[in-house]
């Protein structure tokens, strides 16, 4: 089954908010029970926050390690006790935790890992971009595993996706990521947000809390050196992921039932990307929009329906072309497929992609008149 739409939550309190600091206050209000991170733009309003409120939430840990390296294995020994728990950090930083995101995935430990995107790649530049999604969408560290992958495109998704997040990392045992930006990190947009407490912790019977008289032990390993138990292992992972990509996928459609040329565009660029779709309504062009929310599992099935409908498809990124390469999977030659990038922390213009709708076209007119 494909959803199109989040699970919605009751809103009980509306704020004016950064991006950052709703995504804080809501893994506070989802009943986060451990947050370790290391300061880094343009994400450090996150730890920023819970360092503030952390004296109103007894139950919760707010701890600054002395890196990366070392908050991601904090991580893991939490999950590994059942805790519900949260990493946040920007590109350089989450490079130094893929060992530790790779040992929890093997693990089979839930946790919520927060990427607010800077320009890169090295240490680059501290404005918005979406030049890690190969990273986040592809298994950043070694091995066969795939993370969970939301990507949010307002200050109120920020919010939305934590509890999502945790939601399905604990349904799945598995790592989930928020793939954001420093633009939608930095901005302030009105939030409503969800009571204290409005997430249901989940049973951890897996968990390493004592052992019990007449119990096995419970070992949290992601060593296995026999390799016939290695390959049963990656067999249960793919299982899941399999599972994952039949029946939590998510994504948003504009304009999409008459369309002859299709925008796909996650995060940032969608909302970009809505304005360039109704200047181009506006002057004659059928154009839509189709914006994945989840990137991994993604929407390959639903645009492989659209490209047999669309003349074009246009992917538009904050990157060389990352997410292009699924799109391009996807549509398996249905139709061209179009690719408009900005680099280095550049953010393109409503204006710059409807100049690349109209040379689409301009090109396929005859398609576009039919």
């Amino acid at each position: 089954m494909t959803n199109k739409v989040m699970p919605t939550l009751d809103k009980t309190e509306v704020r004016l908010m950064k991006g950052n600091e709703a995504l804080a206050e809501a893994a506070l209000r989802a009943g986060m029970q451990a947050y370790f991170g290391y300061p880094i733009t343009p994400q450090s309003e996150v730890i920023e926050y819970l360092m503030a409120e952390q004296p109103k939430h007894k139950n919760c840990v707010v701890l600054q390690a002395e890196s990366e390296v070392a908050a991601i294995n904090m991580v893991f020994g939490a999950s590994g006790a059942g805790a519900r728990v949260m990493i946040s950090s920007s590109g350089p930083g989450i490079s130094l935790m893929q060992e530790g995101i790779s040992y929890m995935a093997s693990a089979q430990l839930p946790c919520l890992i927060v990427n607010v995107q800077r320009g890169g790649p090295g240490l680059g530049t501290i404005q918005p971009s979406q030049g890690d999604y190969f990273q986040a969408t592809k298994g950043g560290g070694h091995g066969d595993y795939r993370l969970i992958v939301l990507a949010p495109g307002s200050v109120q998704e920020m919010a939305d996706f934590v509890f999502e997040g945790f939601r399905l990392a604990e349904k799945y045992r598995t790592p989930a990521l928020i793939l954001t930006d420093g633009a939608l990190g930095q901005m302030m947009e009105k939030v409503s947000l969800p009571p204290l407490g409005s997430l249901p912790y989940p049973d951890t019977p897996w968990a390493t809390m004592g052992k019990k008289p007449g119990e096995k032990r419970h070992i949290i390993t992601s060593l296995f050196m026999q390799p016939e138990e290695m390959e049963e292992v990656n067999m249960t992972l793919q299982k899941k992921y399999r599972l994952i990509e039949e029946t939590e996928v998510r994504y948003e459609e504009f304009g999409v039932d008459d369309a002859d040329v299709l925008l796909v565009a996650f995060g940032l660029v969608a909302r970009i990307c809505q304005k360039a779709m109704q200047q181009a309504r506006a002057r004659g062009l059928k154009v839509g929009l189709l914006r994945p929310i989840t990137l991994f599992p993604f929407p390959e099935k639903r645009i492989a329906e659209l490209s047999a409908r669309v003349a074009s498809v246009l992917t538009v990124e904050m990157n060389a072309g990352q997410m292009l390469e699924d799109v391009r999977l996807a549509v398996e030659g249905r139709c061209p497929v179009h690719f408009k990038g900005r680099m280095g922390g550049m953010i393109p213009s409503p204006d710059e992609v409807l100049e690349a709708i109209e040379a689409i076209a301009e090109k396929h007119n005859v398609e576009l008149q039919r």
